[in-house]
């Protein structure tokens, strides 16, 4: 009989704790204490810190000195770019709201991106040079080669392993997807502005 006394009055005292206040720090709150607080998205007068340093980035670089040197706007405009052409573009790009959207929702995911852009940037300035002054219609061909190289590769690349199969995944995302939509776009992008 004792032993049964015993057993409800246990019950009953552990059912009590659920009901009793607990501490509010609780061991994963103690070991995260330690840690340091998260990086701050904005600066007191209200500049988001991210972008902030992204132009800081732009400036030590001499970015636009280097695009300057590199004589980009005079080379578009001999071939016929000017940005007065490219107006109705932006304003086609501001009026389509699913454009937007899809430009507001990237920016958080973006954003760590841009300063590996930025820093990659100066490397290719030769290369936009010569892609501004390459007609719109070289630009497609290159899209259309790409797109059967990748599925030539695809087909003479054989799948046995994972390796090769890997190996094909990778030549259709660079030369199947990746470079022929960056070059149809360009392609667009150019004939538009030409014209």
């Amino acid at each position: 009989m004792f032993k049964i006394t015993l057993l409800i009055c246990v019950l009953i005292v552990s059912g009590t704790s659920a009901f009793a206040p607990s501490n509010s720090r609780t061991f994963s709150s103690q070991l995260n204490a330690g840690k340091r607080a998260p990086k701050q998205k904005s600066d007191p007068t209200g500049n988001n810190i991210a972008v902030k340093e992204l132009l800081e980035q732009v400036q030590d670089l001499q970015l636009l000195t280097k695009v300057a040197e590199a004589g980009i706007l005079s080379k578009a405009q001999d071939a016929g770019i000017s940005l007065s052409k490219l107006e109705p573009l932006l304003k086609l790009a501001s009026s389509n709201n699913d454009i937007l959207i899809i430009a507001e929702a990237a920016a958080p995911e973006a954003l760590p991106l841009l300063p590996k852009i930025v820093s990659l940037t100066p490397a290719a300035l030769p290369l936009l040079s010569v892609l501004v002054q390459t007609p719109p219609a070289a630009l497609l061909v290159g899209a259309v080669l790409s797109l059967a190289s990748a599925g030539a590769g695809v087909y003479f690349i054989p799948d046995d392993t994972i390796p090769l199969v890997a190996a094909q995944t990778l030549l259709v995302a660079t030369l199947g997807v990746l470079a022929p939509a960056t070059l149809g776009i360009g392609s667009i992008a150019l004939g538009k502005a030409k014209n």
